[in-house]
C-alpha cells in the first residue's frame, strides 16, 4: 500500500503516515487507520509498518514537505500590477493583482507577491521570497533568500522617536533601513521598525510569530524564537538561538545574551548574561520568580495567621495590664516560626503555638 498523505492519528485513513514520539501517542497511532508510523525508539507492532528514524518530529515535518509541497505560482506579472520601469523582476517572479512596485527595486528567482503588496523603492529581495496578501515594504528594505512574510505584515515602517521642543514632540527622521537575513519567517500582522541611522536587523533562520511589534535599530540574532504579541522597544540585541515567549515586553538598550529564554508575559528590564532564562513583571532569573510566585500565593494564609497572632497578643496585652509583676516583660511578645513567647505569673517566658 503505497504512503499518499500524513496527518494525525485521529484523521488518519489507509494510506496515511503518521508519527509518534511517546507510548500514548504511539497507542493511538497503532489503534488508527494508519498504514505507516514514524518512530524514534523502541517501539514494536503486529499491524503497521514501523519506519525508525533519529527523530520522528523533524522527519515529519520532512515528509510533509513531500506530501503537501509549497503551493507553485506562475512566473509573470498580473496586468492590474504597477511597476516601475527602472524594477529589476526577474522572469521566474510571480507578481500578483494589484501589486505596486517602485523604483530600483529588485525581485529574485521564483519570487512571489501574492496581491495588494506595495514594495517602495530600492527594495532587495532575493531568491524564493513570498510575500502573502497586504504586505508593505517601505524603501530601503534587504530581504534575503527563502524569506516568507505573512499578511498585513509592515516592514520598515518610522521608528517610533520625537524630540520635545517648544511645548510640542518633533518627530526625529528615522533614514536607515530593514535587513532580513535568509530563511527567516515573519508571521501576520508583525511590525518592524527602520533604523534611525543604521538598520533594524532579523538574523538567519529567525521566526516570528503574529502580532510582534520590533522597534528601530533591533536586532535578532540567528534562530530565534519570537512568538505571538512579544514587543522590543528600540535599539535592544538579542543573541542567537534565544527564545521570546508570548507577550513578552522588552525594554529599550538591553543587551540579551545568546541561549536566552524569556517565559510569557514577561517585563525585561535589565540585561541578560548568555543561557540566562527570566520569569516575571519585572523579570527575574526564573527560580527566583518561581519562588516569588509561590509566595504570593501563600500570602492570604499568612494574613490570616498574622490576624490571629495579632489577637492573641492583645488579648495577653489586655491580662498582663500595665502594673503586671513582670513589667519588664508586659505587652513584649516574640513571634517566630509560628509560636508566640509570652511572661508567665512568675516572669519566666513560655511558648504557646
Amino acid at each position: 500500500m503505497p504512503l499518499t498523505g500524513c496527518t494525525c492519528a485521529a484523521k488518519a485513513h489507509t494510506g496515511d503516515l503518521v508519527f509518534a514520539e511517546s507510548e500514548t501517542h504511539f497507542a493511538a497511532a497503532e489503534h488508527s487507520q494508519a498504514s505507516a508510523i514514524l518512530v524514534a525508539g523502541p517501539f514494536t507492532s503486529a499491524t503497521k509498518v514501523l519506519i525508525r528514524v533519529p527523530n520522528a518530529r523533524t522527519a515529519m515535518a520532512s515528509a510533509l514537505q513531500l506530501f503537501s509541497p509549497p503551493e507553485a505560482f506562475p512566473s509573470g506579472i498580473h496586468p492590474s500590477a504597477v511597476v516601475a520601469d527602472s524594477a529589476q523582476i526577474d522572469p521566474t517572479a510571480h507578481i500578483g493583482p494589484h501589486c505596486v512596485i517602485g523604483a530600483r527595486v529588485r525581485l529574485g528567482a521564483r519570487s512571489a507577491l501574492l496581491g495588494g503588496n506595495h514594495i517602495a523603492n530600492d527594495c532587495l529581495f532575493g531568491e524564493d521570497v513570498c510575500l502573502f496578501p497586504q504586505v508593505v515594504v517601505y524603501a530601503g528594505t534587504h530581504i534575503g533568500n527563502r524569506v516568507n512574510i505573512h499578511a498585513g505584515s509592515v516592514i520598515g515602517s518610522d521608528g517610533y522617536g520625537y524630540v520635545f521642543d517648544a511645548g510640542q514632540h518633533r518627530k526625529v527622521l528615522h533614514l536607515g533601513n530593514v535587513i532580513i537575513h535568509d530563511d527567516v519567517e515573519i508571521g501576520a500582522q508583525v511590525a518592524i521598525d527602520r533604523g534611525a541611522f543604521d538598520a533594524t536587523v532579523i538574523g538567519q533562520g529567525t521566526k516570528i510569530d503574529n502580532l510582534v511589534h520590533i522597534a528601530h535599530n533591533v536586532i535578532l540574532g540567528q534562530h530565534c524564537l519570537i512568538l505571538g504579541q512579544v514587543g522590543f522597544a528600540g535599539s535592544t540585541r538579542l543573541g542567537d538561538n534565544s527564545v521570546v515567549a508570548a507577550q513578552a515586553g522588552v525594554a529599550g538598550h538591553l543587551e540579551l545574551g545568546r541561549l536566552v529564554t524569556i517565559g510569557a508575559k514577561s517585563g525585561v528590564m535589565r540585561n541578560i548574561p548568555d543561557g540566562g532564562k527570566v520569569l516575571g513583571i519585572p523579570a527575574a532569573p526564573d527560580r527566583q520568580a518561581k519562588r516569588q510566585m509561590i509566595a504570593v500565593q501563600q500570602l492570604p494564609d499568612l494574613i490570616r495567621k498574622l490576624r490571629e497572632l495579632e489577637r492573641d497578643v492583645q488579648q495577653l496585652q489586655a491580662q498582663t495590664g500595665a502594673g503586671a509583676g513582670a513589667a519588664g516583660f508586659a505587652g513584649r511578645f516574640v513571634v517566630g516560626q509560628n509560636l508566640v513567647a509570652r511572661p508567665d505569673h512568675h516572669g519566666v517566658l513560655s511558648h504557646y503555638g
